[in-house]
């Protein structure tokens, strides 16, 4: 069965970081590509990062300059590494990723960020 676990949610204030972790069952790189969505409430869940098996990586233009995403394969682990957060920033972040056509999802992890 495929999970995908996240962690490192939490309350911190604006212009701190935080980093996610999503923990994959199995090789990360058998997910192609990977990545985090977010839902803030009352809006669409959106695209924040993705990255594809062979490094290539995207972003939200709301994200760009300030969140990196990343992988390490041997801990079969994504991370979201969030600088300068904003109280826009605020949301359940959920890690996707997508193998043999399917599309896989965490349960969530939620980011609040306060004034």
């Amino acid at each position: 069965q495929v999970q995908l676990v996240e962690s490192g949610g939490g309350l911190v204030q604006a212009g701190e970081s935080l980093r996610l972790s999503c923990v994959a069952s199995g090789s990360i790189f058998s997910f192609n590509p990977m990545g985090w969505y977010r839902q803030a409430p009352g809006k669409q869940r959106e695209l924040v990062a993705s990255i594809a098996s062979g490094g290539t990586t995207d972003y939200a233009d709301s994200v760009k300059g300030r969140f990196i995403i990343s992988r390490a394969a041997a801990f079969n682990t994504m991370y979201l590494r969030m600088n300068t957060l904003k109280i826009e920033d605020t949301a359940d972040y959920y890690c996707w990723g997508r193998r043999g056509g399917l599309d896989y999802w965490g349960k969530g992890t939620l980011v609040t960020v306060s004034s």
